[in-house]
């Protein structure tokens, strides 16, 4: 069995220098907004130019939900 070394502080630093995080990958949709690769943008809905969520519908059934949810209180 082989008897660990110590390590210095500077060989530590070293080893952890490259342990930075990168930056996300982001891009831009038709309507120039920026959002993560493969990802659906949060803001018009689209995905690879199609339209796959529609806000305008969700916003509505979470406002019916909460007013729903109000009554039954």
């Amino acid at each position: 069995m082989v008897v660990r070394m110590r390590h210095t502080r500077g060989h530590t630093r070293n080893r952890r220098s490259h342990h930075a995080l990168a930056k996300p990958a982001v891009s831009k949709d038709e309507a120039g907004n920026v959002h993560l690769r493969h990802r659906v943008s949060s803001v018009t809905g689209m995905y690879r130019g199609r339209k796959v969520i529609d806000h305008a519908a969700k916003l509505e059934k979470r406002a019916k939900r909460a007013k729903s949810s109000e009554t039954a209180r």
